[in-house]
């Protein structure tokens, strides 16, 4: 089997996308104002193509390291009620998410960029890394995604999954105009 059949065989069976947030869902710089106030760009391509998976049927959770109260608001505005923040042992925190909705490991798709991602990209069925990431993690990665995070990453790991399972087309629907 060909690396890419055994992406698209992973992304298949895909019923939760988990992912960090510094160097995925962001840049990974960390930003501060003189106040001492945490700052984050987010992506308006990955917010969009979160919707679109989360409306095609695949739950979507964040686990991150840190703690932000803007991180919380964007996973709200994203309706991204799994939220997990300041927990390094992002293994036990992807556990406790799926006390509620329980799910084979082999069905989660992981993106992740740093060492504490690591443990649970091993674990998981199709473990991603964004192309900023540090090379052991783009070692234990099914797939490099082509844009970096907080650039696109994340939207090109939805669309690729929607792809796979064939709800590409009906997510794209209205906005070509069909039905």
């Amino acid at each position: 089997m060909t690396p890419e059949e055994r992406l698209n065989n992973a992304l298949k069976s895909i019923r939760w996308l988990v992912m960090d947030v510094d160097g995925v869902l962001t840049d990974g710089k960390l930003y501060f104002d003189n106040s001492g106030n945490e700052l984050k760009t987010f992506n308006s391509l990955d917010g969009h193509g979160i919707k679109m998976l989360q409306k095609s049927g695949v739950h979507v959770a964040i686990v991150t390291g840190r703690r932000s109260s803007v991180v919380e608001r964007r996973a709200h505005d994203l309706g991204v009620s799994k939220l997990i923040q300041g927990r390094e042992d992002k293994f036990d925190a992807l556990q406790e998410l799926l006390a509620d909705a329980p799910c084979r490991l082999e069905d989660i798709a992981y993106i992740g960029d740093d060492y504490p991602d690591l443990l649970v990209m091993t674990r998981v069925g199709c473990p991603i890394a964004p192309p900023n990431a540090a090379q052991l993690v783009r070692e234990h990665a099914l797939w490099i995604t082509d844009a970096r995070g907080g650039e696109g990453a994340v939207r090109e790991a939805c669309d690729r999954i929607m792809q796979a399972q064939g709800t590409f087309a009906a997510a794209l629907a209205p906005y070509l105009g069909e039905k």
